[in-house]
Order: C-alpha cells, then sequence, then structure tokens
C-alpha cells in the first residue's frame, strides 16, 4: 500500500515540512510520484521514518542518523541497538524521578537529604569511569598512557561507542563461529561498516590504523585475553580479518 504525504503525516504526527525536509536532506526519499503529481510512501519508507523517530527520540541529530542508516544495516539489528538505547535511558530517568521524588518527600517534611542520595541518577560519568578502571591501570603501567586524562568522557558518545562496538564484536565473533573466511564479503563488510562508524565519531581512521589497532589486541595480554573471554580465537580472526581488509584497500 502506497501513502501520500498528508497521510503519512496523520498517520506519524510529523509534519508535512519535516517530511519535506527529511526528503530534501536524502534522509528519506519517496517510494515513487503518482501520475496526479501525489508524493507517495511505501512500507519500506514508513519502516525507515519509524527508525528515524527511534533515534529522534534519543536525541540524536539528524545528520548522525543519516549516517547510521545510510549503510543499510539489517532492520532486526537496528531496532534491537535501539531498544537497548532507550532500556538504558529509561531506567536513567526512572532513577532520576526517584531522586526527584525523595528530594520532594524530604523537602516538605522540612528534612535535610543524605548527600549520597541527592545526586543519584547524574552519576553515568562516574560509572563510565569505573567501569574503565582496570583498564586505565593497566595502559598506565605498561604504555605509560592515562586514558581518562587524555579523553574526555562523552557519555552519550561513549554509550554510543560501546554499542557499536559491542554490535561489532558480536557480528565478527558469530563470522567466527559460522566458519567464514577471512576475506569473506560479509566480514569484510563489517570491517568497512565498523571504520565508517569510528570516521563519522572522531579522528580520521584509515584500514591500515584499523590493522595496526587489530593486532595489538592480538599482541597486547590485556585486550587479547579480553576477546579470547569472549570466543577462543576472536582476537586472531579479527586481526587478520583487519589486515587482509587493508590489504584490499
Amino acid at each position: 500500500m502506497l501513502y501520500t504525504v498528508k497521510q503519512i503525516s496523520e498517520l506519524t504526527n510529523v509534519t508535512i515540512k519535516t517530511l519535506y525536509h527529511y526528503h530534501k536532506i536524502g534522509l528519506l526519499l519517496l517510494c515513487k510520484i503518482s501520475e496526479a503529481g501525489y508524493r507517495l510512501y511505501g512500507t519500506k519508507e514508513l519502516e525507515r521514518l519509524q527508525q528515524i523517530l527511534f533515534y529522534r527520540e534519543l536525541d540524536f541529530p539528524l545528520k548522525k542518523i543519516q549516517q547510521l542508516l545510510n549503510g543499510e544495516p539489517e532492520r532486526l539489528s537496528i531496532l534491537s541497538d535501539q531498544r537497548k538505547l532507550l532500556l538504558a535511558r529509561m531506567e536513567r530517568i526512572k532513577r532520576l524521578v526517584q531522586t526527584l521524588d525523595e528530594s520532594i518527600h524530604f523537602t516538605m517534611k522540612g528534612e535535610i537529604m543524605d548527600k549520597s542520595e541527592m545526586f543519584k541518577g547524574f552519576e553515568s560519568e562516574k560509572e563510565w569511569v569505573e567501569a574503565m578502571k582496570d583498564q586505565n591501570e593497566y595502559l598506565k603501567e605498561n604504555y605509560d598512557y592515562d586514558l581518562l586524562k587524555e579523553n574526555q568522557i562523552d557519555v552519550q558518545s561513549m554509550n554510543e561507542q560501546a554499542l557499536e562496538a559491542k554490535h561489532f564484536m558480536d557480528s565478527i565473533a558469530n563470522s567466527l563461529k559460522e566458519g567464514l573466511k577471512l576475506n569473506d564479503e560479509k566480514v569484510q563488510d563489517l570491517i568497512k561498516q565498523h571504520i565508517d562508524f569510528l570516521n563519522n565519531q572522531g579522528p580520521n581512521t584509515r584500514a591500515a590504523d584499523f590493522a595496526i589497532q587489530a593486532r595489538f589486541f592480538l599482541n597486547d595480554d590485556f585486550h587479547r585475553n579480553m576477546l579470547e573471554s569472549q570466543q577462543t580465537g576472536l582476537s586472531y580472526y579479527l586481526c587478520i580479518a583487519a589486515e587482509t581488509f587493508a590489504a584490499l584497500k
């Protein structure tokens, strides 16, 4: 079934002006234009619009959404990742509301709230620092590199990167389990998409740079053990697959 711009607007509560803007920037294209000149959308466009709106609920900028969707990843993968992000936000908001309710309660009673309870829900950065503690101590001891000092913690960005890294490593691990060859198109495409993500997040990462990083993970005890704990042979598989990708460039 095909829908007009007006019908899509009424169905989704997205204004016609917004739909035109999405089309203008290439974020949501039309299915076809009818002989009468009506701009029509199909099921595929509806699904893409739903994915766009989920990302908007997570406060992703349009440029970032376009980058995430341009690789045409599987719809189920996108929805699963969005669900994880929304659940994480929901838990944090739930904790913030609880802190707010407790603050109201103590204020109405004229009592002073325990300082340790006043900032529950605001500790995402603290949680990241704690999560990176072991890795940071290892890097400082073995490479004289302070990960936390050299990199500013951007909670939203790090959450996105952690989700992408998990999705990437899970996919590579599954490729290893399936016995896919290192130069298999699926494996090489996974690496390409991951490098594209890294380039959209920060400084330019070349295929050769990623191969060097993968080789480091293989040779370094801490990072090799981390990968091997997920899947035996994963560190070697990732390294050679990355080097194969770089050699083909």
